[in-house]
């Protein structure tokens, strides 16, 4: 942690909707005049696609069925340790992009699957932004939860996570059901083991529980909506959260325990902008006065 030059992390699983979280984020810093350098988990993946594929048939070939992108190991997780400790300790660091498709590659000149060159970030920002897979892992080697200011859990209930995902890298990856089926079953191991611990560590989670039947997510035709939806937000210490004020501006919401709220699904936009704007405001102002 460092007051002078704040991190947040936003964290959570492949279809989790991190994504639409990101996006929240920034609107409040264009708003708030909040200049913050964006990295994203991708970045720090071990593999590009090509030497995953190799690596995932090797460890398969050696009876290893539970090896994926959630897997510790298959991440350079001792580097974006370095990465928030250098920006906390100086405001500095360097990231890079993995390229996923076309049109990344286009913007980026880099050939689909691979990563771009890493590349230092801008002088002066207010604060680091992370969002992706490992953000507040804890482990013998690492301790990422640590060195985060502000840790935000994206953790849809888990057959909404598979809906999403489905949908996703099916209508805009490819995909067949059956092949996002096989990457689902072979990352419930690290899903377990890696990425479920860090919403311990988190500050706020946001769960997103649909109120439609989603019990066989496979055969799913369409993602439940916000207006089909639930969200819970839970926080790590209530303390300073002003409950009376949040239940008073989202309609329809209600306190479920002393540290948790839950909003219909279509207000989430308006919780996280009533929520996490006074956090921001705070870490930018304590940096500045640093």
């Amino acid at each position: 942690m460092s007051k002078k030059h704040p991190i947040i992390s936003v964290t959570g699983s492949s279809g989790a909707g991190t994504s639409t979280v990101k996006a929240t984020f920034e609107q409040i810093f264009r708003r708030e005049n909040v200049s913050a350098v964006m990295i994203e988990g991708d970045a720090f993946h071990r593999y590009n696609r090509a030497d995953m594929k190799a690596e995932l048939q090797r460890r398969y070939d050696e009876g290893d069925h539970t090896f994926s992108h959630f897997s510790y190991e298959a991440n350079e997780l001792k580097e974006l340790e370095r990465v928030f400790r250098d920006y906390g300790a100086t405001g500095t660091g360097r990231t890079r992009k993995y390229v996923h498709d076309e049109i990344e590659a286009a913007a980026t000149g880099v050939v689909p699957g691979n990563f771009t060159a890493w590349s230092p970030f801008e002088d002066g920002t207010d604060l680091l932004f992370y969002e992706g897979l490992h953000g507040a892992v804890v482990n013998d080697e690492v301790n990422l939860a640590a060195l985060a200011d502000l840790k935000i859990g994206v953790v849809p209930v888990i057959n909404l996570e598979w809906i999403q995902k489905i949908h996703r890298d099916r209508d805009s990856r490819g995909y067949s059901t059956e092949a996002v089926t096989d990457t689902i079953l072979r990352r419930m191991h690290a899903y377990v083991h890696c990425i479920c611990p860090q919403f311990t560590e988190t500050d706020i989670n946001f769960q997103r529980v649909p109120v439609v039947d989603t019990s066989n997510p496979f055969i799913s035709r369409w993602i439940p909506t916000a207006d089909e939806s639930l969200v819970v937000i839970r926080f790590k210490n209530p303390r300073g959260i002003d409950f009376p004020y949040l239940t008073s501006m989202i309609h329809g919401s209600w306190m479920s325990r002393a540290n948790s709220i839950v909003i219909p699904g279509n207000k989430l936009d308006l919780a996280m902008q009533l929520i996490l704007t006074p956090l921001i405001e705070r870490l930018v102002r304590d940096a500045r006065r640093a």
